[in-house]
């Protein structure tokens, strides 16, 4: 049944069964790349969760069978200014990326194909990680001039290491979810039919517990692992300045013109 009270859309579908709300991002021919409309409609659906009595656990997923999200909709800010560029991020941390890593309730990310960059993010910022054995995860940003600007210079080394989070932005290679297994940055690899079933399984187990110790368990265990405001702002305030780098706009260009980027380092 479709969930009452949480607001849906073409573009961001809602289902409750079993205290378990699963909210998959439809924009398949975008394949379900995050753009400012669709931030927004999470953070209303996630705030709607969260007072909603019988939403116990939180599924968030893709359609199709080809990507969870495979990053942000670049030509939605293709031509923005570094003060812009610092307001997206800065937006998108409040509404949606660390948002959900405070959520009072368990968020599974069910990754069912690509989860790069903004996807990744998002990812991140779930509680829980199940990829389909399909699935691909990374960070392509530097490709186009600019940094990872809704958490992944922070989150990402909490999981794999400084080491490996390091490699993964420096050199924006891919990892499969068996190395994103390996690594530590998601919790289960399943196939690919079996990935929603499977996310379902683990929600009713979290859902049949007592709400507010989960809300406790949360809250006590992100306690021990909280970002220092001065790394995001650090990020924020990077992330803006790429925007006004002509790295960026060759980056940006180069990648909607479908073609390799030559920097300048300028």
């Amino acid at each position: 049944m479709t969930a009452a009270h949480i607001p849906s859309s073409e573009t961001l579908l809602a289902e409750l069964q079993d205290r378990v709300l699963t909210l998959t991002l439809n924009r398949p021919e975008k394949l379900n790349a995050l753009n400012i409309a669709l931030i927004d409609e999470l953070h209303r659906a996630l705030e709607a969760a969260a007072r909603h009595s019988e939403v116990g656990v939180v599924i968030v997923t893709g359609s199709g069978l080809k990507a969870f999200v495979a990053g942000a909709d670049i030509s939605e800010f293709a031509h923005f200014s570094p003060e812009q560029g610092k307001q997206l991020s800065a937006e998108g941390h409040r509404k949606l990326f660390s948002y959900a890593e405070q959520f009072p309730k368990p968020i599974i990310a069910a990754i069912n194909g690509f989860a790069l960059g903004g996807g990744l993010e998002l990812a991140l910022g779930c509680h829980i990680r199940v990829a389909s054995e399909t699935a691909k995860l990374g960070f392509p940003e530097l490709n186009l001039g600019v940094i990872p600007g809704y958490g992944g210079t922070q989150r990402l080394a909490h999981l794999v290491g400084k080491g490996k989070a390091l490699e993964m932005i420096l050199t924006t290679d891919m990892v499969t979810a068996t190395e994103a297994h390996r690594l530590g940055l998601v919790n289960h690899v399943v196939a690919p039919d079996n990935l929603l079933p499977f996310c379902m399984e683990m929600a009713k187990k979290m859902a049949a517990k007592s709400p507010l110790a989960l809300r406790t368990a949360l809250t006590t265990i992100l306690a021990g692992y909280a970002h220092s405001q001065g790394g995001l702002e650090t990020e924020i305030e990077a992330f803006g300045a790429c925007f006004g780098t002509e790295d960026f706009k060759e980056g940006v260009s180069a990648f909607l013109e479908k073609r390799k980027a030559v920097f300048t380092g300028k």
